[in-house]
């Protein structure tokens, strides 16, 4: 295939990467690229799979260059054992991103690898300690972002302030809010609740000259309220969170159709509550939330569902489309250069003693 990338807004996908790949990469692309005609793609896989399938796509033939990858990162292969392995379809794409050929790189690969090899890569930006994985979730009123989600299962306060700088950029940018309201993740609003680290976190916060709304501490109960659009937490936490909100929603909507099923009244008036149901399923449909970002480092990585299907993945794309487009990892950069949050940190820990 010819040379066609001559746009600045080039996307690296991995090609292999997800339980049907690379039919539904190449489905999901088709979406993404009808959404966005500025974009371009380089895809990293097997050339003879991956142009079989693009011959049924002519239209985003036209704006995808294929690139050979001899090996596979597998769903049961260890960071450690793939890390260095260059021939893989998801080392070459990351690295297209290393290179400056793609501003970000899309995969629903092996999550670990993905993580490891994106770091050791792209490396952290300077005086970003800890990248995190940061993901849009729905609320009764509209949409937050939670970071971090299992990148770092411990984090000091440091990370913390980091994270809830990093966070606000990405609402801004993801979300559209021009002042997303910042909060950290407590077992309580009091002051004198939750762990030090948080306690600290907030202090860095309140004292760094960021252009941040920092609304103090959030409860779990509290999140699906819209108290806040940008939910600041360590990674241990953030993932059970995460996986408790998730699990929560689908007993609901099993509990929902159990009831349907067991009364003759509410079957009856099922076909009137046809519209407020399909509103409902749209929100909580997990595909239009797909693809958790690795942020914090110089170059985007996203990561989508493995197990999603072509709408999912092309929202994961459309998401790294949105920040690229929006010059994200620029903007953290450019915000850190006004901070020191590690002179602020040693201040902080300083006066505590």
């Amino acid at each position: 295939m010819e040379q066609v990338l001559s746009n600045n807004l080039v996307i690296s996908i991995d090609a292999m990467g997800g339980d049907n790949s690379p039919r539904v990469v190449i489905e999901g692309l088709a979406i993404a690229a009808q959404k966005n005609a500025d974009a371009r793609f380089l895809l990293y896989g097997d050339e003879q799979q991956v142009k079989a399938l693009l011959k049924n796509y002519p239209t985003l033939s036209k704006v995808c260059e294929v690139r050979h990858a001899s090996e596979v990162v597998h769903n049961e292969d260890k960071p450690s054992a793939v890390i260095r392995n260059r021939n893989t379809s998801m080392f070459m794409a990351i690295n297209a991103v290393k290179q400056g050929e793609a501003q970000a790189v899309v995969s629903a690969g092996n999550t670990g690898a993905l993580m490891a090899i994106s770091k050791l890569t792209l490396k952290t930006i300077q005086k970003i300690h800890r990248p995190a994985i940061v993901t849009i979730m729905p609320h009764r009123t509209g949409k937050y972002v939670m970071l971090d989600l299992g990148a770092n299962t411990e984090c000091n306060s440091l990370n913390l302030s980091e994270f809830a700088l990093m966070g606000n950029i990405f609402a801004k940018h993801a979300l559209g809010i021009s002042r997303p309201r910042v909060a950290l993740l407590n077992i309580g609003a009091e002051e004198m609740k939750g762990k030090e680290e948080i306690h600290e976190a907030a202090k860095i916060i309140r004292k760094a000259k960021l252009d941040i709304d920092f609304i103090g501490y959030i409860e779990p109960h509290e999140i699906p309220e819209g108290k806040a659009d940008v939910i600041v937490t360590d990674g241990f936490t953030g993932n059970i969170a995460l996986k408790s909100i998730e699990g929560t929603a689908k007993l609901v909507v099993r509990l929902m159709k159990d009831a349907v099923k067991k009364s003759f009244i509410a079957k009856f008036g099922l076909p009137f509550m046809f519209g407020v149901g399909m509103n409902i399923k749209k929100t909580m449909d997990p595909r239009l939330y797909n693809g958790a970002m690795l942020v914090g480092l110089n170059g985007l990585t996203v990561k989508s569902h493995g197990g999603t299907d072509a709408l999912g993945y092309s929202v994961a794309v459309g998401n790294a489309i949105n920040l690229v487009r929006q010059q994200f990892v620029p903007s953290i950069k450019e915000e850190l250069e006004t901070v020191d949050l590690d002179s602020l940190s040693e201040e902080i820990l300083y006066d505590s003693y």
